[in-house]
């Protein structure tokens, strides 16, 4: 049995996973669009023009501003995550794709590999339609805030892992609820999201950055919508490649463990 470290044999043939995925994803489009395009406006008028009406400014940036960011790294990190997590334990549990997929040249890997793509997909297909919402209302710089699409698959394949991990090893579907509640929301509120970070004790900041995914991901969505580059991107950048190839690596591994058994 391979390590949970072991470099998994994944080929071309992930595509084809990916690909069923988008097929499916098109033939509910009706569905899928509109609950990213109502969440941005829901978001845009509840805390930013209606908290930012008692908060005008933070650090000189007008509120709605600084939360734009936000929206899309939260859009980011939740379409990902319940994708690969009650999604594919649907598909996997009830469903019985993998088994269907794994009964054909498809490797086990392969099967794994096209899900994490497709997770990694669905947090860029929820930006390309929030990102303008967020443009029309003058909320977001343009044209550097168009690399929040490429980022954002960065951080959906992240975030994709994340859940994977979770689901590789979880008994039901209603367990899936206990990483929802008890890490995705409170990671939400605290990872500089509605206000910075520094407004929270420095070993609480220092939990967020060590601990906290989203909290990498808020900081370089904000430097590309302000925008307000710095060199800190590089490090956040670094940061998220890094617990991406772990998380992947390991969901890989564990998945594998857990059909074969």
């Amino acid at each position: 049995m391979p390590h949970i470290f072991s470099i998994p044999n994944v080929t071309r043939r992930a595509g084809i996973v990916w690909y069923r995925n988008l097929v499916v994803f098109i033939r509910t489009l009706q569905v899928n669009f509109f609950p990213p395009l109502v969440e941005a406006l829901l978001y845009l008028f509840a805390i930013g023009i209606g908290i930012g009406t008692y908060v005008q400014q933070i650090d000189g940036i007008p509120y709605i501003n600084f939360i734009a960011p936000a929206i899309l790294a939260i859009a980011v990190m939740n379409s990902a995550f319940f994708e690969c997590t009650f999604g594919s334990f649907v598909r996997m549990y009830y469903q019985k794709t993998f088994d269907a997929m794994i009964a054909t040249p498809l490797s086990i890997e392969d099967v794994i590999a096209g899900e994490l793509l497709w997770g990694a997909t669905r947090s860029v297909i929820y930006v390309l339609i929030m990102l303008p919402v967020l443009a029309v209302f003058g909320v977001v710089s343009l044209p550097l805030a168009v690399l929040t699409i490429p980022l954002a698959f960065l951080g959906g394949l992240m975030f994709a892992g994340i859940a994977m991990c979770f689901t590789s090893v979880t008994p039901g579907i209603d367990t899936l609820n206990y990483p929802s509640f008890l890490f995705i929301t409170p990671m939400a509120l605290f990872s500089g999201t509605f206000f910075p970070l520094t407004l929270m004790p420095a070993f609480l900041q220092y939990f967020a950055l060590a601990v906290l995914p989203l909290t990498h991901l808020v900081a370089i969505m904000r430097m590309l919508t302000l925008p307000s580059l710095s060199w800190m991107l590089f490090l956040h950048l670094a940061w998220i490649a890094v617990i991406t190839a772990i998380t992947c690596l390991i969901s890989i591994n564990l998945m594998r463990k857990r059909l074969i058994v």
